[in-house]
Formats: C-alpha cells, structure tokens, sequence
C-alpha cells in the first residue's frame, strides 16, 4: 500500500507553517520520515504529527531541525512564535488531552469546573451566555454531561480541583439545585479518584484569582496547561511554560484550606441554601 501524505495547511498557524516547513525541507532534501527520524533521533510518528500540526514540536525538534538542514535559526524562530500563538483548534486538543489524562488539576475561580457541575448548574451557567440559543445551551450542557462520563468509568483518571470560596457562595439557578451541586462536590472532596480544597477568602489575593487553569498528565509523561479568560483560552504545551503554571497552582494548593476544612465550609455553604427554602413562619 503506497504512502500518501496528509495535505497541509500552512496558513492557519504558526504550528501548521512549522509542519509544513518541516515537510518542504525534509522532500528537499529526498529524505524519508524514517530518515529524518533517525538523523533526528526521534520516531516517525513523532514527526508525521509535527507536520500535520497534530502535535506541538518537541522543545528539541527546531534547534536539530536547523542542524540537519542547514537553515540557521529558521525552525527555531517558526517554534518560538507557534509556542505563544492560540491556537485556532485549541479548544478542540484541549479536549483530546483531557480525555486521555490520568491526572486532571483544576481552579476555578467564579465558576465551578464543568467536570464538577452537575446538570441543572451546567444549564443555568449556559444561558448566563447571552449569544446561546436555548437549542446550542441544551447541545453544551449534553456535551459537557458526556465529559464526566470518563469518571464513572473502570479507570477514572485522578481529578484534583480547588475551587474559590466565591464559586461556592454564587447561586447559580435554584437554592435547591445548589444544595444538589454543593452535595455532589461534598461526595467528591476526598475520595481514591478526586479531592477538592476551598481557597476561602481569609487567604487573600493570589495570581490565579483572575480566571481557570486545568493542568492535564498523559500516560507518557506529557504535560499541558489550559487556562481560560472571559472569552479566549490559551492552550499551553512548551514544557517551561507548563512548569510557570504548575507553580502558581502548587503555590495554591498550599494556601488552599485541607480537604476536612474544604468539606466544612462546602457543607456550611450548602446548609445556608436549604434555609432558604423553609418557608417564614
């Protein structure tokens, strides 16, 4: 069966213009991806992923790209503007780290995660989205539903999630679809497959405070970071980048209250939404 290429698209990116770049002088210089892999010392896979911008190059790749081919800094500087770009398909590897992550980090600040939402705080948080119709806020919050499937699975992956003390104390739909939410993260707090710890307002500013950060681990070591804003999302995968977050959120987790405190103050906030259900006497 006779080998034939993935067509590119150089022009949607920088991550795409390396891929193709890598193609361009690889036929050039009539190598092989075999070829090229063992100049390189990598894999073959490896490589047919960098040219199909399926995969981020490797920190390594661009300075022996250069080597190999004679072309100075040019794979270096195409590497160090596809690491800070957003990508166009970011949301969508996003989603393809997650669902093969063995351990998921998380921190929401106004919100809950979505793998922690249960359905009705999905929804109401949905239709908080102004452009949504009710048609695509139904579509999200099925979407979203099947995310946390994976954790009802044989082999879960690890979650780990601090949550601002303001996600709990903002109502989001009813008082009693609030108690249903609180009391689904209450079950979660510490258990083989998840904690959960309340960064409480007592503990002040912090450098994460202005939005979400996920921190995902493969299998194979590979690590990713995602962190969200008001209406972008920047994926990160250059390891240096990556490690800037995981500080700031181990920096967290050590200021964030002990997983006995965090069920306290879930189960506190949780017994403040019941009382606004009973009826004046």
């Amino acid at each position: 069966m006779t080998f034939r290429p993935q067509p590119l698209t150089p022009y949607l990116s920088a991550r795409h213009y390396f891929g193709s770049e890598q193609r361009r002088h690889r036929e050039r210089a009539d190598l092989s991806l075999v070829q090229l892999a063992d100049i390189l010392n990598s894999s073959k896979s490896t490589l047919a992923r960098i040219e199909t911008a399926e995969l981020m190059p490797p920190p390594d790749i661009p300075g022996r790209l250069d080597a190999a081919f004679g072309t100075d800094k040019h794979f270096h500087g195409l590497y160090e503007l596809a690491k800070k770009e957003i990508h166009p398909d970011r949301y969508r590897r996003y989603m393809d780290f997650e669902s093969k992550a063995e351990v998921i980090e998380q921190y929401g600040a106004q919100a809950l995660p979505g793998l922690l939402q249960t359905e009705a705080y999905a929804r109401e948080f949905l239709r908080c989205q102004k452009d949504l119709s009710p048609d695509q806020v139904e579509q999200r919050v099925a979407a979203r539903m099947s995310r946390q499937e994976r954790q009802r699975s044989d082999t879960p992956p690890f979650r780990w999630a601090i949550i601002d003390e303001a996600a709990l104390r903002r109502q989001m739909g009813s008082p009693a679809s609030m108690r249903e939410q609180l009391a689904s993260l209450l079950d979660q707090v510490d258990t083989p497959d998840s904690n959960i710890q309340v960064m409480p307002f007592s503990a002040g500013l912090h450098s994460l405070m202005g939005g979400a950060l996920t921190l995902l681990t493969l299998a194979d070591g590979t690590r990713v970071a995602y962190e969200e804003g008001i209406q972008a999302g920047h994926l990160y995968e250059d390891p240096n980048r990556v490690e800037k977050w995981r500080r700031q959120y181990e920096v967290l987790r050590a200021n964030a209250l002990s997983l006995p405190e965090s069920a306290h103050m879930i189960r506190t906030v949780m017994e403040g939404y019941t009382s606004c259900d009973t009826p004046p006497s």
